[in-house]
């Protein structure tokens, strides 16, 4: 078919395709988390605390994804996803860029503000665009390629960054990863193609705030989204402060923890996100009961193990009891955003990601890394040992309640579930 017309495509323009988009997707999970294994030479230069360190990683960088979200989700969903990804990818490696050029607190925590705001429309964009291009039966793995550039991004920028770090400075790390960032984009507009916007009935055509508030109300999209929110406060201090939990308590180097937890979280996160995807589309073929129940298991398993990696007294086994965390957060993702997009229906795809993104990153990302900082101080403050320890299991303890929120978000619908008819 004729991909001018924003129509499904096949067979090897298909992975090309995906290719290019989780391509994009691992440059922005770099651009992320740079700043985590960076945190201590970003600290030692500037001299910032680890509050402020999680106000750079978590405060300033939530407020501004969550307040862009929508409306770029909009933008995708009502016009051209294709180009709301191509901005969006341009401004957050500009701005990726311009944080190694930065000389104090205010003017990194701006270049945060910066990417950010072009990171809100990376993950909606990019889902409209499979939900245009990709055949519904194959959505699950498509949404599982897209996820596999959280964990490649990760361990390409723990592992990349520790090196370049330790060999040209951090400084370097955030240049060079913004300047090839901005070289993705031409692969994106030669591959993505035109998207005109969609041509909708008059009676779809409501506004979006209305149709926001309408998914709200189905009781199972709503405990998706309280899951979305705990998961927040989960993964972000595991992702924000791991590293300086690793090479402040076993005494690792920024280059070893950026090998080996780096390694293990792009081997486990890339198991995990096709695993799950492979097993959502199992799931949404045979119409199961309880389409959230896997995730939900994973979770509680890796909150156990983290729990124990927290205490773990050797360096190799805490990073090894972090192995089950991290492929639970990666194989969570297909499931959530896949569910999410069959509640919201054609058309509104990056609508019910959006929503479960500003859900997922603003009070977690926000709130989770500076409450951990603020443990971790008085700790230290108080004479504490592992104070950061103690921060950090606010991580497993907001696993679990994901788990629990996903358990009652599945017994209200199954994969065959659609937003109720408007009166």
């Amino acid at each position: 078919m004729s991909t001018a017309s924003g129509e499904i495509v096949r067979g090897p323009r298909a992975w090309v395709l995906l290719a290019t988009l989780t391509l994009v997707s691992i440059f922005s999970q770099i651009d992320r988390i740079l700043p985590y294994i960076l945190a201590e030479s970003i600290r030692t230069e500037m001299g910032l605390s680890d509050t402020q360190i999680g106000l750079i990683t978590g405060l300033v960088f939530a407020v501004c994804y969550t307040l862009f979200s929508l409306p770029l989700a909009r933008a995708a969903d009502r016009g051209s996803p294709r180009l709301v990804l191509l901005a969006c990818l341009l401004v957050w490696s500009l701005m990726t860029g311009l944080g190694g050029l930065a000389g104090g607190f205010v003017v990194l925590a701006l270049t945060r503000l910066g990417v950010a705001l072009g990171e809100a429309g990376g993950t909606p964009s990019a889902h409209a665009l499979i939900a245009r291009r990709i055949e519904p039966e194959r959505r699950g793995l498509a949404i599982g390629l897209f996820a596999m550039g959280i964990p490649l991004g990760t361990m390409i920028g723990f592992i990349g960054g520790g090196l370049i770090d330790e060999a040209f400075g951090w400084r370097a790390a955030f240049i060079g990863a913004g300047a090839l960032g901005v070289t993705v984009a031409l692969l994106v507009w030669l591959t993505a193609g035109p998207t005109p916007p969609l041509r909708r009935p008059a009676e779809q055509t409501e506004p979006y705030v209305r149709s926001a508030l309408r998914l709200l109300s189905v009781p199972a999209f709503r405990w998706l989204m309280v899951g979305a929110l705990a998961v927040g406060f989960a993964t972000a201090p595991f992702y924000t402060f791991t590293a300086p939990f690793l090479i402040r308590t076993h005494g690792l180097t920024t280059a070893q923890v950026g090998l080996s937890f780096g390694l293990l979280q792009g081997s486990t996160g890339v198991i995990g996100a096709l695993v799950g995807g492979r097993m959502f589309d199992r799931a949404v073929r045979r119409g199961a009961r309880h389409p959230l129940l896997a995730p939900a298991i994973m979770l509680v398993v890796g909150a156990v193990s983290t729990t124990a990696a927290l205490f773990a007294q050797a360096g190799w086994m805490a990073i090894a009891l972090f192995v089950p965390g991290m492929f639970g957060f990666a194989f969570l993702l297909p499931w959530v955003f896949g569910v999410g997009h069959r509640i919201a229906g054609p058309g509104k795809e990056a609508l019910a990601s959006s929503l479960g993104l500003v859900a997922s990153g603003l009070f977690g990302p926000a709130l989770a890394p500076v409450l951990v900082g603020l443990i971790s101080d008085n700790a230290a403050d108080v004479g504490l040992a592992n104070g950061l320890a103690l921060g950090l299991l606010i991580g497993p303890a907001f696993s679990v309640l994901t788990a629990l929120a996903l358990m009652a978000a599945g017994r209200r619908m199954g994969l065959a579930s659609s937003l109720p008819s408007r009166s």
